[in-house]
């Protein structure tokens, strides 16, 4: 045709990429656009999105690092001699997860020369619907003409305006893992970082990560929370907007998470919103807040200060209106249909950026291929949304998949749904005389004869890890009585739902006693 390409990738992160390596496994011609905006603080990066770059990579490193420290603490229960009091060195760390977010970043960009998909770092804008421009570092123009062009740009932090000083003095996500020293500048006890989340319909699952290692690595972190934490989480990780509910978070999860956080050193302040941060002549920031229970204003001054309000689609630059791509007025998300087809033909979007669509990376990979697929591989495959699992790597992790126990009641009636729930103690907990209060686990059931799975939820040591096998039964059909003709792998956290036998409706006592 008279187009250049046959498949244009506006953004390198995980979608993206997806559907461009797809795209060209297929024989087409395949170009993919990719610039990273610095953050208000200098932060940029490398080829890969979000996820490689500021998110579940360098988290689950960072997550990782802090249960190394827990571990050395339980060992000396099992024998080994440690050396007290043992330190965590921030730059180390950072160097090392760094270092290993770079080396994917050049490999994802040796993959996409290997199957000859062209690469443009630069910031592309619509000037119509089959053409893209840009400018190189140089200044050059740059103009790249596609028949398909898919929008994968995904999205940014974002920072409270608002609130004086917010921009100025404060960090995000984004900052965060690139931080060479560590976030608490001056030694303890005095060193402190806060963290506020203002729910706005989008999960802070990252603050409460985030606030978790920074504890778990030996710093000062306190959450602020205006509302309540993990808003909105089991909407992103189970639902497709198809169903058109409106869910309520599934509290008693979020609960017990951050009791589990509280009990191992991090703070909460509840119920209190930040009004303005200042620095001070030691060049700590001074924090002031409302506290809405007391109805007083505080005081407090924190070395670090990270923002966690949500996240706003990266569409700024690329000119949609003009091309007549539809979003969504209030999230400034593409409106787009189950084939990921926006208003304009030809033009797709997959991951973040669309709205109604889990925020998660292996669902746009997913969304991204069959795209691809369907578009230059004769496939009619549509991405499912429903039953996608996920885990939130708090430091007591929460993983779920399918409906939570409100989204159930609220599809199907409370006198129809059975909830099956356990309060269970991991064997390694035992020796180490680990707290296991908020270890947690609960299934949501259809109550009529089948007793289809239509939910569960997991807090506990490797949450992901045992959410993902019972994500394919649940993704089957799987029942009640095939869960319970299941025999268990003892000893181990999982096998303890293939004996959930005490329903919420009993009354009972769900605590497991007996090895």
């Amino acid at each position: 045709g008279k187009n250049e390409y046959d498949l244009l990738v506006i953004g390198g992160g995980s979608g993206g990429l997806a559907c461009a390596k797809e795209a060209a496994q297929f024989g087409r011609k395949v170009a993919v656009l990719d610039y990273v905006e610095p953050s208000p603080r200098g932060t940029t990066w490398g080829l890969g999105g979000t996820c490689v770059n500021v998110g579940c990579i360098p988290k689950k490193l960072m997550h990782q690092a802090a249960l190394l420290g827990s571990a050395l603490k339980d060992s000396q229960h099992y024998g080994w001699n440690i050396s007290q009091p043992v330190h965590h060195t921030w730059s180390v760390m950072a160097q090392s997860v760094q270092n290993y977010v770079k080396s994917l970043n050049w490999g994802h960009r040796v993959q996409l020369q290997d199957k000859k998909v062209k690469y443009f770092n630069i910031k592309g804008s619509f000037s119509d619907p089959h053409t893209v421009r840009g400018l190189t570092k140089a200044g050059k123009e740059i103009i790249v003409t596609a028949d398909n062009i898919v929008i994968a740009t995904g999205g940014r932090p974002k920072y409270p305006t608002h609130i004086a000083g917010a921009l100025e003095y404060g960090i995000t996500s984004d900052d965060l893992f690139w931080l060479k020293e560590s976030p608490g500048k001056t030694k303890k006890p005095t060193c402190k970082i806060i963290v506020y989340i203002c729910l706005t319909g989008v999960s802070p699952d990252v603050s409460l990560e985030c606030a978790g290692f920074l504890t778990g690595i030996g710093l000062d972190a306190t959450v602020m929370m205006r509302s309540i934490p993990l808003r909105g989480f089991d909407q992103a990780s189970h639902i497709s907007k198809k169903k058109q509910i409106c869910f309520t978070t599934q509290q008693q999860m979020a609960s017990l998470v951050t009791e589990h956080m509280e009990s191992y050193g991090t703070k909460f302040l509840k119920r209190c919103f930040p009004t303005k941060v200042e620095k001070l002549k030691s060049n700590r920031l001074q924090v002031t807040w409302k506290n809405a229970d007391l109805n007083t204003e505080e005081t407090d001054s924190f070395d670090t200060v990270m923002w966690a309000v949500g996240r706003v689609p990266d569409t700024k630059t690329l000119n949609l209106e003009r091309v007549g791509v539809k979003t969504n007025s209030e999230t400034g998300k593409i409106i787009v249909d189950a084939s990921e087809a926006t208003s304009v033909p030809h033009i797709y979007a997959v991951g973040d950026i669309t709205e109604g669509r889990p925020e998660l990376t292996p669902s746009a990979i997913a969304a991204g291929k069959l795209l691809a697929r369907r578009l230059f591989g004769q496939s009619s495959e549509l991405m499912d949304y429903d039953n996608v699992p996920t885990t939130v790597f708090t430091p007591l992790e929460y993983g779920c998949v399918g409906l939570s126990e409100e989204a159930a009641v609220q599809c199907h009636g409370s006198e129809n749904i059975e909830v099956y729930h356990a309060y269970y103690k991991p064997l390694e907990f035992t020796v180490a005389e680990r707290d296991a209060t908020q270890c947690y686990m609960k299934m949501v059931c259809l109550r009529e004869r089948e007793q289809r799975i239509l939910g569960l939820h997991f807090i506990g040591p490797n949450a992901g890890e045992v959410i993902q096998g019972f994500a394919l039964g649940i993704k089957c059909g799987a029942t009640y009585p095939q869960l319970m003709q299941t025999v268990g792998i003892h000893p181990t956290c999982a096998e303890e739902v293939t004996k959930l036998h005490i329903t919420k409706r009993s009354g009972l006592d769900a605590t497991v006693t007996g090895c």
